[in-house]
C-alpha cells in the first residue's frame, strides 16, 4: 500500500481487507502524512513495515504515535526479507534510482508508491500499488504479492 495522505476512511478500508484477506505482511511505500493516521492501523493483524514518503509532517510524532501501536518506522529506505525474498521498499521520488534498484539483481521486488498510479512491471519486478487515498486516481487502490510466485495483482478497494 502507499499513499495514505490523511485519509482516514480509506485507512480503515485498507486494514479492513488486508485482515479479511488474511495478509500477514503490509508494506506501506510512505506519505502517511500526519501523525493522527498512524493509530488508524491499530486495528491491521498483520505486521506493517512503513517507511517515510515526500510529504511527511511532523515525523517525530509520527514516530511516537506508531511506537504506540509497535511499529517502528524504518527511514526513506527499506530492505525487508519476508519467505527468502529480499524486496526493496521505498516511496520512490527518483524514477532512476527505483529502476537501479530493480534492474540491480539484488532484489526479488521492489515496491515503491509516489505516483499514485497502480502498476506492476515484470523482470525486474516493480509493484507500485497506487493510492489508497484515491485522490489523484479516483480509485482506492493495494497490491497484493504472492511470494511463493512472485505474482501481483492491483486490487481496488471496495466499500
Amino acid at each position: 500500500m502507499s499513499d495514505t495522505h490523511d485519509r482516514l476512511e480509506a485507512v480503515e478500508k485498507a486494514v479492513k481487507f488486508f485482515n479479511e484477506a488474511g495478509v500477514e505482511q503490509v508494506l506501506h511505500a510512505g506519505d502517511l502524512v500526519s501523525p493522527f493516521v498512524a493509530p488508524k492501523f491499530a486495528d491491521l493483524e498483520a505486521e506493517l513495515h512503513y517507511v517515510w514518503g515526500n510529504n511527511e509532517g511532523d515525523q517525530g510524532h509520527t514516530r511516537t504515535k506508531f511506537s504506540e501501536i509497535g511499529v517502528e518506522p524504518l527511514g526513506d529506505f527499506a530492505v525487508i526479507e519476508l519467505e527468502d525474498r529480499k524486496i526493496a521498499l521505498l516511496h520512490g521520488t527518483n524514477e532512476d534510482f527505483v529502476q537501479a534498484l530493480a534492474k540491480s539483481g539484488d532484489f526479488d521486488a521492489v515496491v515503491r508508491g509516489h505516483t499514485h498510479e497502480a502498476g506492476i512491471q515484470e523482470d525486474p519486478l516493480v509493484i507500485n500499488p497506487g493510492e489508497v487515498c484515491g485522490y489523484l486516481s479516483g480509485r482506492q487502490t493495494v497490491a497484493l504479492l504472492d511470494l511463493e510466485v512472485l505474482k501481483t495483482k492491483i486490487v481496488e478497494l471496495q466499500d
